[in-house]
This record gives C-alpha cells, sequence and structure tokens, in this order.
C-alpha cells in the first residue's frame, strides 16, 4: 500500500520537535496579531492621504516571516491544521498503517494519534 507521506514521525522524533514547533507556533500568532493591527491603522486612513509606508511594509515583511514558518512546516510534512489552537499532526505508522501523531500547544506531550481522514473526532490515546 503507497503512503501519501514520505517522512514518518516516531514519537520520539515528533516529541523532539516540539520546543520549535512552540517557537513557531508563537511567531505566527505574534506576526498575525501585528498584521491585523496594522490593517486596522491602514483602514484609518483617508483616501489621498499617505497610505502608511512603514505600515505597509511592516505588514509585507511580517507576511514574508509567516510564509518561512509556513515553510519549515511544509518541509518537514508536519501538517499545521489550526494556528490558533495550536493543532498539529505528524505523520507516523503504527503497525504498518500511516496515521497522524497529533498535539495541540497546550498538551505537555504527544499522547494522542488518529487516522489520516478521521481528524481530531477520531483521536486515540497512544
Amino acid at each position: 500500500m503507497a503512503h501519501k507521506f514520505q517522512k514518518h514521525y516516531t514519537r520520539d522524533e515528533a516529541r523532539a520537535l516540539l520546543p520549535q514547533i512552540r517557537r513557531w507556533l508563537q511567531k505566527l500568532s505574534d506576526s498575525r496579531e501585528t498584521l491585523e493591527e496594522n490593517q486596522r491603522r491602514l483602514g484609518g486612513f483617508a483616501s489621498g492621504e499617505d497610505r502608511g509606508g512603514a505600515l505597509v511594509n511592516s505588514s509585507v515583511r511580517l507576511m514574508a516571516e509567516v510564509q518561512d514558518v509556513l515553510m519549515e512546516f511544509q518541509a518537514r510534512q508536519i501538517m499545521v491544521k489550526d494556528v490558533d489552537r495550536g493543532l498539529i499532526d505528524f505523520p507516523a505508522l503504527i503497525d504498518g498503517k500511516e496515521v497522524f501523531l497529533c498535539w495541540e500547544k497546550d498538551e505537555d506531550d504527544i499522547e494522542f494519534w488518529h487516522d489520516i481522514d478521521s481528524g481530531y473526532a477520531g483521536r486515540e490515546r497512544l
């Protein structure tokens, strides 16, 4: 049976990445907050006024940073399911079957898995 993912994580491999993943999620959250603030401030400019070049430049830089972080996940074939919740899926194999190890940012450890197709609702304890 062909697998969808080339990379499969053991629980220890996924666990070892959690400190970095927490930093990436924090960066995504911080960047999004700043982008939303920039949008609010830019929305306050009347047409014809200077459109806030520094704010636009800041927003472009932040969007590039967000893209860079998302590419870090993509390069490792780690799925970001929900940025707000910090919901992350790691491709894994359990008894030869392709599944996801499932983790949320408030959890101390990786303790759950689910079928590729069942999603969060199908989480089971490891």
